[in-house]
């Protein structure tokens, strides 16, 4: 029982049928070669590994930005420190901080 005969039954129009709707798949695209399915896979590869490349190239810039960032920040922390130093500084030398060791009514010595 196991013969081509059983195909009349199932399809109206038998094995013509099979070919004609195989024959219309392929026109359609919807069925096609081995080689074309693998070189359609091998572009879709390529493509997905250049994208995956492109972004841990940003995340790589993104890191070392973010770093030089940081430290341009702490720079500027201590650049602001320095010069809040050297302002105190110069004007205790003018005597201008009230309450500071070269304040003449701080600094004169008791009479």
């Amino acid at each position: 029982m196991n013969d081509l005969s059983a195909v009349n039954v199932l399809l109206p129009g038998g094995a013509g049928a099979i070919v004609t709707l195989i024959v219309l798949l392929i026109l359609r695209g919807n069925l096609v070669s081995r080689a074309v399915l693998e070189d359609v896979r091998k572009d879709r590869d390529a493509r997905v590994a250049e994208i995956a490349s492109e972004r841990d190239a940003w995340r790589a810039a993104h890191r070392e930005s973010e770093a030089a960032r940081i430290q341009a920040q702490n720079q500027v922390g201590e650049l602001l420190e320095l010069s809040r130093v050297a302002d105190h500084v110069l004007r205790a030398i003018r005597g201008e901080v009230p309450g500071d060791a070269m304040d003449p009514t701080v600094a004169a010595p008791p009479s």
